[in-house]
C-alpha cells in the first residue's frame, strides 16, 4: 500500500513535489483555493507535462474521507507554516510525522517543539516558480537535506529520502540539519533582501553598488553563526569562509530572480521575518552588532507597507 503524502501550500515547491510525487504514490495537495486543472509542469530541459493533482480546499478535507497521511509536506511560506498547520491539525492524527520546506530558521523550531509527532525538515537547491495558475517550471535541478533538528528520527529521515529519490529528487538524510539550515540562512540574508530592495538580478550584486553592503552583511552574519556554534562551510575558517560561499552562490545563480524578489514584485510579504529576524534575535541574544541587518529589515518593512498598507 502506498503512502499517502499530504502537500500544505501549492506554491513552486508544494506543485512541483506534487508533480513529482504522484506518480509514484497517493499525493493530495491542499491549499485554501481551488486550483486550475489541470496542472502543468515544466522540466528543466523544457518539456511540459500535463498532470491531473488530485488538489483539494482546506474545507474540502472534512468531507472526503481521505486515509491519514503518512507525511505531510508544510511547503508554504515560513511566516503561514504555523496557520497552515493549524488548519488540517482536526484532520491528522498528532503523530503524523511532518515535513518542513521553509526557508530561514522561524517556523522549523517553533513547530518542533509544539508538534507531539516527529517533525522533519528539508532544506533544497531545488528551483521552481509559478508560471499562471495552472503550471511551475522546475527552473533547475538541485540537492535536497532532510533531518530533524534533534537527530531523533534518522530511520524517518531516510525512508523519506527514497521515496524522494524515486520521485526523482536527488536527496540526503543528514544528522546536521541545524548546521545545513542555519548555513542557507546566512547566504539568503546576504542575497534576498538586497536584490528584492533593489529589483535586481542575483547576480548584479558583483557590482560595485552593491557589493560592499554585501560584505558588510556577511561581517556581522559570520559573527552570529560563531556564537550560535555553526561551523563555517566547506571546512573553511571564519568569515572568509562565509565570504567563498555567498560570492559561490552568487555566481551560480547570477540570472536568478530571488523568491524574495518575486514577492516583492507581486506585491506580497516578503520572508524577512523568517531570514533577518533569527539573526536579528541572536545578536541581540548575543550581545553582537547587527546593525546592517537591522537597516535591511527596515527598509523591506518600509518598501512592505508601501504595497500592503490599505489605501
Amino acid at each position: 500500500m502506498m503512502t499517502p503524502h499530504w502537500i500544505l501550500g501549492p506554491g513552486a515547491i508544494g506543485r512541483l513535489l506534487a508533480h513529482s510525487l504522484s506518480p509514484i504514490g497517493d499525493v493530495t495537495l491542499v491549499g485554501r483555493r481551488a486550483l486550475a486543472e489541470p496542472q502543468w509542469l515544466t522540466t528543466p530541459e523544457g518539456e511540459r507535462r500535463l498532470q491531473r493533482l488530485n488538489a483539494l480546499t482546506v474545507d474540502q478535507l472534512a468531507s472526503e474521507g481521505l486515509p491519514a497521511p503518512g507525511f505531510v509536506h508544510i511547503t508554504t511560506k515560513a511566516m503561514a507554516a504555523e496557520a497552515a498547520l493549524e488548519s488540517i491539525s482536526n484532520f491528522i492524527p498528532s503523530t503524523t510525522p511532518l515535513v518542513l520546506w521553509q526557508n530561514g530558521f522561524l517556523a522549523q523550531p517553533r513547530i518542533t517543539q509544539a508538534w507531539p509527532g516527529p517533525v522533519l525538515n528539508a532544506t533544497t537547491t531545488q528551483g521552481a516558480y509559478l508560471s499562471g495558475d495552472a503550471e511551475v517550471v522546475h527552473a533547475g535541478r538541485g540537492h535536497t537535506f532532510i533531518g530533524d533538528l534533534h537527530n531523533r528520527h534518522p530511520a524517518l529521515a531516510k525512508t523519506l529520502v527514497q521515496t524522494l529519490a524515486q520521485a526523482g529528487f536527488d536527496a540526503t538524510a543528514v544528522d546536521d540539519i541545524r548546521q545545513r539550515l542555519w548555513q542557507k540562512l546566512a547566504v539568503n540574508a546576504a542575497i534576498n533582501p538586497l536584490v528584492a530592495l533593489h529589483g535586481v538580478h542575483n547576480g548584479e550584486l558583483r557590482g560595485a553598488e552593491y557589493s560592499g553592503r554585501v560584505a558588510s552583511v556577511i561581517t556581522e552574519v559570520a559573527m552570529i553563526l560563531q556564537a550560535e556554534g555553526i561551523q563555517p562551510p566547506n571546512a573553511g575558517h571564519g568569515e572568509d569562509a562565509w565570504r567563498a560561499l555567498v560570492w559561490q552562490v552568487v555566481d551560480n545563480t547570477a540570472g536568478n530572480k530571488a523568491s524574495m524578489l518575486q514577492d516583492v514584485e507581486a506585491r506580497r510579504p516578503t520572508e524577512r521575518g523568517a531570514i533577518l529576524g533569527p539573526l536579528i534575535e541572536s545578536a541581540q541574544q548575543h550581545g553582537l552588532p547587527c546593525e546592517v541587518l537591522q537597516a535591511l529589515d527596515a527598509e523591506l518593512a518600509a518598501l512592505e507597507a508601501s504595497y500592503l498598507s490599505p489605501r
